[in-house]
């Protein structure tokens, strides 16, 4: 009981909201109606609705975007800031479920979609501390770093990728920890602030002449014919408008007007803590190399430094999606987690906490698209900051005539059970119960 007063009474002191956007003000959306038609009209304006709006207006392709919320509100502005190569799965399972060759495809793709990201921060200037500091994974168990070895072997001979693979008695110069087994280092994976990404994503597509629309949640879509061609009718809280083209992009917060994709989508609730501004020492000893940092189980912790020098440690806390209590209950079950890891931080305030909704797909996978003729991209389970920008672009070169080369578009798209799907999640915690099952016998 002293333990829990002790924290309650610090958690009276910390902030719930998201320390990312402590740092930037996100563009407003526009204040003049509705435009009649469009080209193109996107549903969602978090990385991939944005920078699918960018390359579209840049083509001179009139666009516009409609965000139920602020700009960027969803997971876009609130993860960790992780620019990650590779995806959930490992590389064995999806060989064998895919085959070589579309694989190849798919790591081409989460390889290419962090030079997409460093391109677009170039070229608009983005102020979002881009940085190509790599990652770290560190292994839980002695059995997960036994795989670290033929897991680089492989992707090396596979993908022509080279990742590092860290004993325990180096692991010291990569994180300043003892729990870990060893660990696995890809140089090429980078950190940004998401919530300046997506204001500097937002401001970009304004300029190239994209209109976005914020606190515009879209109603309904209906498939209409007009001149002699197929559109679509967007139906908002706003107006109508009729698009040429409609994509969607609303990820975990996908809703009821295009019902067909929510089915979909599982939204898993993630939850961030930040602590207060660390001595610059302490900082040094904990990430030596300011790695994005996350570890091999399945309900896993990742974690960073922020550039000011604040431990940020996120994780599955609660499987729900956010709400008050989650977030409450989340904050004290990561803080309990981060000391476990770095036993140096007991001491340290936690000063912000906050959660968000990531859109999962059951095969953990994902996924682009057309869903009653409109273009989708969606389920990417925590990696969204790349792979969302870069498919976000792909999708626009399809719109403008481009042959489709995503290799995510003509997979499986498996329909998860009714428990775990958006509006019906009761089964979360089933969900969450297996994962850590999952990480007992691994």
């Amino acid at each position: 009981m002293l333990r829990l007063s002790v924290f309650s009474a610090e958690f009276m002191a910390i902030k719930e909201k998201n320390y990312w956007l402590e740092t930037v003000s996100i563009p407003a959306g526009e204040t003049c109606p509705l435009p009649e038609t469009v080209d193109a009209a996107v549903i969602g304006s978090g990385v991939t609705g944005l920078s699918a709006a960018r390359a579209l207006a840049k083509r001179g392709i009139s666009v516009a975007v409609l965000e139920a919320h602020t700009l960027g509100w969803g997971a876009s502005s609130r993860n960790g800031g992780m620019v990650l190569t590779g995806m959930k799965l490992p590389v064995p399972t999806l060989i064998a479920r895919y085959g070589r060759e579309k694989v190849r495809r798919m790591y081409a793709a989460s390889l290419a979609s962090i030079d997409c990201v460093e391109q677009i921060v170039r070229d608009e200037q983005v102020d979002c501390d881009f940085s190509r500091c790599g990652h770290l994974e560190v292994a839980c168990k002695q059995a997960h770093f036994d795989g670290y070895a033929e897991s680089a072997a492989l992707i090396a001979k596979e993908f022509n990728h080279n990742l590092r693979v860290v004993t325990k008695s180096d692991l010291r110069n990569e994180i300043g920890s003892d729990i870990y087994y060893g660990g696995l280092v890809d140089e090429l994976s980078a950190g940004l602030n998401p919530a300046r990404y997506v204001a500097g994503l937002a401001a970009a597509a304004k300029r190239a002449g994209a209109a976005l629309f914020d606190h515009t949640p879209v109603q309904a879509v209906q498939r209409e014919s007009s001149d002699g061609k197929p559109k679509f009718m967007v139906r908002t809280a706003k107006g109508n408008l009729l698009a040429r083209e409609v994509l969607l992009a609303s990820g975990a917060y996908t809703g009821s007007a295009t019902a067909a994709l929510r089915k979909k989508i599982i939204p898993i609730g993630s939850y961030i803590i930040a602590t207060q501004v660390l001595a610059e020492d302490l900082a040094r000893e904990l990430s030596p190399k300011n790695r994005m940092i996350y570890d091999s189980k399945h309900f896993l912790f990742y974690y960073r430094l922020t550039p000011d020098r604040r431990m940020l440690f996120g994780g599955r806390a609660a499987f729900f999606p956010e709400t008050e209590n989650t977030v409450r209950r989340s904050a004290e079950i990561l803080r309990q987690g981060m000391i476990s890891v770095y036993p140096q931080l007991r001491n340290e305030k936690v000063e912000f906490v906050w959660g968000g909704t990531l859109d999962f797909a059951f095969d953990i996978m994902p996924h682009t698209g057309r869903s009653d003729g409109m273009h989708y991209s969606v389920g990417y389970a925590g990696h969204g900051v790349a792979i969302g920008t870069y498919l976000g672009t792909r999708l626009a070169g399809i719109i403008c005539g481009e042959a489709n080369d995503s290799p995510f578009d003509d997979i499986p798209f498996p329909n998860p059970p009714i428990g775990l799907r958006s509006g019906h999640t009761w089964a979360l915690p089933l969900a969450g119960a297996y994962y850590r099952f999952l990480d007992w016998v691994s």
